[in-house]
């Protein structure tokens, strides 16, 4: 079983910028794609951005032009430069690792880290 250990949440204040880190135990068909999901609280789980193993990234609305999601398929670490911080961005980051992306679907996804906090004040 494929194991996730993120890093690098944290406070800042808006207009900051973190860069989380999701490290995958090993590289296998279900680590195909990497993705960080958020959820804040009250609110729903949404996808934030994936990648594919060629490094092909998506990005979610509320967050392009902002993060930048890479991988280093050597170091089995993927990474999310996170700029322009806004206090909307205030939730729990979550890593998950899957076969396919498929449309930031949360339930695609089969194995996920237990989160990083990022917090974001105005």
């Amino acid at each position: 079983q494929v194991q996730l250990a993120e890093s690098g949440g944290g406070s800042v204040q808006t207009g900051g910028s973190l860069n989380l880190s999701c490290v995958y135990s090993e590289s296998t068909y279900s680590t195909n794609c990497m993705a960080w999901f958020r959820q804040a609280p009250g609110k729903e789980r949404e996808g934030v951005s994936t990648i594919y193993r060629s490094g092909y990234a998506t990005y979610a609305n509320s967050v392009k032009g902002r993060f930048t999601l890479s991988r280093d398929n050597l170091k089995n670490t993927v990474y999310l430069q996170m700029n322009s911080l806004k206090p909307a961005d205030t939730a729990m980051y979550y890593c998950a690792a899957g076969p396919a992306c498929s449309e930031m679907d949360s339930a695609k996804f089969s194995v996920w880290g237990q989160g990083t906090q990022v917090t974001v004040s105005s």
